[in-house]
């Protein structure tokens, strides 16, 4: 990069946890490279590996360029991994003990990408441990061009496939040789879930298992031209639900775009929730732990699972942690604590035997796992874990979200509740019978709501009367 840019502010595509923006609006390659160069200085890299891989998008392969020629500029030596879902980067940092980058932007529509970043060991990079240092000296960078190198050598580019080592390595964590046959859909929505679901479920890398796969969308191609590759939306899951049904399928599994979430549907086309998921696995890998000898292992949740979860991990004979919402703040509490999993409401799932990280085709396995190791349908297994009437997460565009998260307060005023402030504002009746948590948004103009109630009856007026003070003079639109 020799010339200066005064186009691109970085701080639009700077987030608390990652970077995401518009191709050739707020990133483009000459920003790319300015990034590389700065990930480089301020995580001190200069003569060490560093990981980069990107997906399925058209941009991805053209900033894998750029961030590569910044990075061994800065004296690192680069290992290009190609074509990546972002959990086979945690594979990659993890297993190499390097630093590393994946260009996506997850499930957001084509014109974006973005970055997300690991330190080595699969580490996460946050706000608060190093993101935006390296934001402001990209910026300068950009700005002000790339400092001359002086005699200092300039690193090397190599390249490395790791998708049979992360396929393999996941096979060793779940064994699924013995399960009874399984037929399943798999929408992997255009996205990274098309090459990975074959090298792991399937017999492209290794030897086949009981699964009979029918896929769906696994063409790669970043303009996801069938649905977009978000299955937190009920309208991209539609295809799946159709095929389940259509192929009297034992379940179903969508990907999103870079292929580290993963959502589960039942043989009746019914979606499992995440909070489901993650007390299904938790139970399991508390059995597991427990059984080589580890007591009260911790299972961590964010504070919007259902409340099944810490109850289920309680009753197993493990220890629930709650945290805030977000993969930083998981992958911390997973490191500080030791704990053995953590599960989010957006199907996000972390592993101890995954450096601490998250990748939905583990989660994935264990409910593969844990429905052929038994004869129930899904729905059956799947209820015991669901045992709540959950609303989902709702989200209403706020001018002003203080001002109508404490309107909202106002109105349970002097009621029989708690409130909580650990992230966003959580209020439980006294009682347990309900919860309801307000939230903004770190990365859109959205006030969330999630709630929770022992049957629909409970929530639903808790939902209606919130939803209206929050949507009332405070909301544009």
């Amino acid at each position: 990069m020799k010339g200066v840019s005064e186009e691109i502010d970085l701080n639009q595509s700077f987030k608390a946890y990652d970077v995401r923006g518009v191709v050739g609006e707020s990133l483009n390659a000459e920003a790319i490279e300015a990034i590389g160069a700065a990930f480089v200085d301020v995580l001190s890299l200069a003569g060490k590996d560093v990981l980069v891989g990107g997906d399925m998008r058209p941009s991805s392969a053209e900033f894998s360029q750029a961030f590569a020629r910044g990075a061994t500029y800065r004296g690192a030596n680069v290992i290009m991994l190609g074509l990546i879902s972002t959990d086979e980067l945690y594979f990659a940092s993890g297993k190499l003990d390097a630093a590393g980058v994946v260009f996506t932007a997850s499930h957001n529509p084509a014109q974006y990408n973005g970055i997300k970043m690991s330190k080595a060991g699969a580490r996460p990079i946050s706000s608060a441990t190093g993101l935006f240092d390296i934001r402001d000296l990209a910026q300068q960078y950009l700005d002000e061009g790339l400092p001359v190198s002086g005699d200092a050598p300039q690193g090397t580019i190599s390249e490395r496939d790791v998708l049979a080592d992360y396929a393999a390595y996941l096979r060793e964590l779940v064994d699924l040789s013995a399960i009874r046959p399984l037929k399943m859909v798999v929408d992997a929505g255009n996205g990274m879930g098309g090459m990975t679901t074959p090298a792991v479920l399937g017999d492209t890398v290794l030897a086949a298992l009981p699964l009979e796969i029918i896929p769906l969308y696994f063409e790669l191609d970043g303009t996801f031209p069938n649905h977009p590759a978000n299955p937190l939306e009920p309208e991209n899951l539609k295809d799946l639900q159709a095929a389940v049904l259509e192929h009297s399928a034992d379940l179903g599994l969508a990907f999103d775009g870079d292929a580290d979430r993963c959502f589960v549907i039942d043989e009746r086309g019914l979606p499992l929730s995440p909070s489901a998921i993650t007390a299904l696995v938790a139970v399991r890998e508390i059995a597991r732990v427990q059984a080589a000898g580890e007591a009260n292992p911790v299972i961590i949740h964010n504070l919007i699972t259902s409340k099944a979860v810490p109850e289920f991990v309680a009753k197993s004979g493990g220890t629930p942690v709650m945290t805030r919402v977000g993969h930083s703040f998981i992958k911390a509490e997973m490191a500080t604590q030791g704990a053995v999993f953590g599960g989010e409401h957006s199907a996000h799932y972390y592993f101890r035997d995954f450096y601490n990280a998250d990748t939905g085709m583990l989660a994935a396995m264990h409910v593969l796992a844990a429905l052929g190791g038994q004869d129930l349908p899904l729905s059956e297994l799947g209820a015991e874990y669901e045992p709540y009437v959950a609303t989902g997460e709702i989200n209403s565009q706020v001018e002003d979200k203080e001002a109508a998260t404490a309107s909202v307060l106002a109105h349970f005023d002097g009621q029989p509740v708690d409130v909580m402030t650990m992230d966003g504002t959580t209020i439980s009746a006294a009682d347990g019978s309900w919860w309801i948590n307000l939230r903004p948004s770190n990365t859109e103009p959205y006030l969330r709501f999630n709630g929770e109630g022992r049957t629909a009856e409970i929530i639903e007026p808790v939902r209606d009367a919130v939803l209206a003070i929050v949507r009332g003079e405070n909301a544009t639109n």
